[in-house]
């Protein structure tokens, strides 16, 4: 299967790479300068093209990782063509703007995957299967204590509602709220407080703090940051009436009411430092294996764009409580 990558920021080599170990093959590369495209097409064995027409008719379907701002110009384009999609995070820079490429997509008929790896990684896919015999959840908590460095945010745009979308909700932690999501169900509610601290420069958040209230009628505090230097590993915790699920990284443990504890997974870097992308390819690889798969079958893959609303939806009533300085509702995607 033929996959072409448009846009060559730093997730780019990671995708090179879970492309290279999921036995896929990388046809064609497509980057904003034409110097750098080349030499990355040259470095990955790839051809450099410079239109969506030549990576159309090369590819069996196309992952996105542009900055969110261009993403809408290559949704519209390579679905008008027929060509199957997998969108780094966040799909686009507010719920708006994702909810119509989503609805453009299946408008077309055409397959739309959003990479929010962190659903893929082996100690989630544990506690997905763990929750029912959790029992009823009671109360969440969500901590992203990360760091990066000024030099991150002096990149052109980062860290800009303009082309990102804002900053640590929507950059780092979208992919600890997925998941918090996909296991406690939707939030209804939200009250918060975001800030740029004196520890960056830009325009956007560096550090959030929420209360949470499910539809379940469960509680919970969330706090995404990326102003705890060096940066630590982030972790759900779970409060049930049958016991406790703590995820940490790709380490649970489990506490159950009866007293045992059972642990499952191993640690290693999750990105949170000050090297962004310090962590294993793996959680990618399982991404687009499963993105090809669905293609190959005919179904639709585990993460759609669809089901990546919710943590869009969370995130824009986070910034709204933050700017009103009143609790919100959440948008139901």
């Amino acid at each position: 299967m033929r996959v072409g990558l448009i846009g060559l920021g730093m997730v780019a080599q990671t995708h090179v790479a879970a492309l290279r170990a999921a036995g896929l093959t990388l046809s064609c590369v497509m980057g904003r300068n034409a110097a750098k495209t080349r030499a990355f097409a040259g470095h990955v064995g790839a051809e450099a093209v410079f239109d969506v027409n030549a990576i159309a008719e090369q590819s069996d379907f196309v992952i996105l990782v542009t900055p969110p701002d261009a993403r809408a110009a290559y949704v519209t384009a390579l679905a008008e063509r027929g060509i199957p999609i997998l969108s780094e995070k966040p799909l686009e820079r507010d719920l708006p703007r994702a909810k119509a490429l989503v609805e453009l997509c299946e408008t077309a008929g055409m397959p739309l995957g959003v990479t929010l790896q962190h659903r893929m990684r082996p100690a989630a896919i544990e506690l997905l299967g763990r929750l029912r015999a959790l029992g009823a959840v009671a109360s969440v908590d969500l901590r992203v204590p990360w760091w990066r460095e000024q030099s991150y945010y002096d990149a052109p745009g980062r860290g800009t509602f303009a082309r990102d979308g804002g900053g640590v909700l929507i950059t780092q932690a979208v992919h600890a709220m997925d998941l918090m999501l996909q296991c406690c169900g939707p939030v209804e509610a939200v009250q918060a407080m975001v800030a740029t601290t004196p520890l960056h420069q830009l325009e956007a958040e560096d550090f959030a703090a929420a209360a949470l209230r499910f539809r379940s009628g469960a509680v919970g505090a969330l706090m995404a940051s990326v102003t705890h230097r060096p940066g630590g590993t982030e972790s759900l915790a779970i409060n049930a009436t049958g016991g406790s699920a703590r995820l940490e990284g790709n380490v649970l443990t489990l506490h159950w009411a009866d007293g045992r504890t059972e642990t499952f997974g191993e640690g290693g870097a999750t990105g949170g430092g000050a090297d962004p992308m310090a962590f294993n390819h793996g959680w990618h690889q399982a991404v687009i294996t499963d993105f090809a798969d669905a293609l190959r079958e005919g179904r639709a893959p585990v993460i759609t764009g669809r089901s990546a609303l919710p943590a869009q939806a969370l995130v824009d009533a986070i910034q709204r409580s933050a700017c009103d300085g009143c609790r919100v509702g959440v948008e139901n995607v």
